[in-house]
């Protein structure tokens, strides 16, 4: 996973989950409960959400020239690292 794809699962769990809530409250769901199955239902896809929408801004950017075969750093690249 690329840095690029971590910050976009941040973005996408947190925009999933809160409009999961508004959904929920919307339908009348008031309880605790409602708002942790929304919390998380967000946070199960905000991994796969980021990387598929950071693979699909990659495959899109024609200036994009990646230097290294994707996961030769493992799941989490070090700083100093190249951007996949």
């Amino acid at each position: 996973m690329d840095r690029l794809a971590i910050y976009l699962a941040v973005l996408s769990g947190s925009s999933i989950a809160g409009a999961l809530v508004i959904a929920a409250f919307s339908m009348g769901y008031y309880s605790v409960w409602a708002i942790v199955l929304c919390v998380v239902i967000g946070a199960a896809l905000s991994y796969p959400t980021g990387h598929i929408v950071s693979r699909r801004i990659k495959s899109r950017d024609p200036e994009w020239n990646p230097r290294h075969k994707p996961g030769d750093f493992g799941k989490v690249p070090p700083p100093d690292a190249p951007e996949v």
